[in-house]
């Protein structure tokens, strides 16, 4: 029996999710499919746009086989440690053999140079991050800068343009982080990659177009999404999205969805007025410089997009931005995410949902895995030690959060994590 593992979002799911998983399958003749998702918390420090259960039941629909849940702290981390988690989890499974990821580049073998060479962090790489850090470039862009100044300094065979372009790409950057993470944790994960089709991460809705492409990218889909003004605009996605999504966000436009960061908005004010410039220094991703910006322009009366645009420098992106402020409002602090590591990342496989025909992958977790898994919320403390427990209550307070937000804006509620069942088709 072979496994592969991918680590997903789906937020949205969409046509080229449903690519990734075929395909997936198909490079590694793998018999199943394990994804690691994010819950209602993603990666670039923003909600998800539709509940962790809805977009489960899409993805065991689309040919997944198992999701997991990736615990909420690493979900809304930096990449580095968004990948850590998810590879720790994967790995802790002992039944997953390859580990399939989207790039922009579609070349493992590069992907691993590049992460090799960050990964080596040499002292003239090192010391030329530190100088375009204390330029005011953002970490991504003195990274992006520091690796093209450390390959120019040596003779070397690599392709420095290609490199470089890899630096630049959100799906090439996750990719190096996963093969970091494998070769950090010393796993026997065997790292593959598939090339994107046609949509760019970052592309856009625009108003003016009467259809998404078959291939769109979850940002295009959710800027369609939030400028309806009607469950009928939706068939503009029609053709980007598998039948049972498409009907599903035809049913459940403004019932259950969409969710944004606005709709979290009051809390966050709530959150940060009763913080000092000190106290928010806890937080993960929170500067002493960051917090003082934030004290210094804090509003009751601003918007989350005013908020995070006036927080905004040259050196500060939207993104970190984001992150810093969703950990806020989930209450994770520095001192608990670095507890979290030091106990080996992710110490627990939370299930949301499988297919019926594939229960018995559980079963084999169970014989070869090291970590308890975990189907009723209820149960988790008779499997769980202390340290543990502290990560499954942050999820558990996430996901509480965003029913309650999902509760005030539709009227429509959502059953606690004690309560909802795991999604079984």
């Amino acid at each position: 029996m072979k496994i592969v593992g991918i680590i997903t979002e789906y937020n949205p799911f969409h046509n080229g999710h449903k690519y990734h998983i075929e395909e997936a399958k198909r490079i590694t003749g793998a018999d199943y499919c394990i994804a690691v998702m994010s819950g209602n918390f993603v990666q670039r420090g923003a909600p998800a746009i539709i509940d962790k259960y809805n977009r489960t039941r899409m993805a065991l629909n689309n040919g997944v086989d198992l999701v997991l849940e990736l615990p909420t702290c690493f979900a809304t981390a930096s990449a580095e440690y968004f990948a850590l988690g998810a590879v720790s989890l994967l790995n802790k499974l002992g039944v997953v053999d390859y580990l399939c990821f989207g790039s922009e580049w579609g070349d493992i073998e590069l992907l691993k140079v590049a992460a090799n060479l960050i990964a080596e962090e040499a002292d003239c790489y090192k010391e030329l991050l530190i100088s375009y850090i204390k330029e005011g470039l953002t970490y991504p862009a003195a990274r992006a800068k520091a690796m093209e100044g450390y390959l120019n300094s040596h003779n070397n065979t690599y392709d420095r343009d290609a490199i470089n372009q890899l630096l630049s790409e959100p799906n090439n950057i996750l990719g190096i982080e996963y093969i970091k993470a494998i070769n950090r944790i010393s796993s026997d994960i065997i790292p593959v990659t598939i090339q994107r089709k046609s949509a760019h991460y970052h592309d856009r809705y625009e108003e003016k177009n009467s259809q998404l492409s078959p291939i769109t990218s979850a940002t295009a889909l959710r800027d369609l999404i939030e400028t309806s003004l009607n469950a009928d605009d939706l068939i503009k996605a029609k053709e980007s999205i598998p039948e049972d999504v498409y009907q599903f966000l035809r049913l459940n436009y403004k019932v259950s969805y969409p969710i944004n960061e606005e709709d979290f908005n009051q809390i966050l004010i709530y959150k940060l007025l009763s913080e000092s410039n000190e106290s928010l220094t806890r937080y993960l991703d929170i500067s002493r410089d960051m917090a003082d910006r934030i004290m210094n322009i804090l509003d009751y009366k601003s918007s989350y997009l005013n908020l995070i645009q006036n927080i905004k420098t040259k050196n500060l992106t939207l993104t970190r931005i984001n992150r810093a402020l969703i950990h806020v409002l989930l209450n994770i602090t520095k001192d608990i995410f670095q507890n979290n590591l030091a106990n080996g990342y992710v110490p627990y496989a939370r299930v949301l949902g499988l297919r019926k025909t594939s229960s018995h992958i559980i079963r084999e977790i169970d014989k070869q895995g090291n970590i308890p898994v975990i189907r009723k919320v209820s149960k988790a403390i008779k499997q769980l030690d202390d340290n543990s427990i502290t990560m499954l209550q942050e999820d558990i307070f996430a996901a509480h959060i965003y029913n309650q937000a999902v509760y005030h804006k539709f009227k429509t509620p959502i059953p606690n994590e004690y309560q909802h069942e795991i999604v079984i088709i």
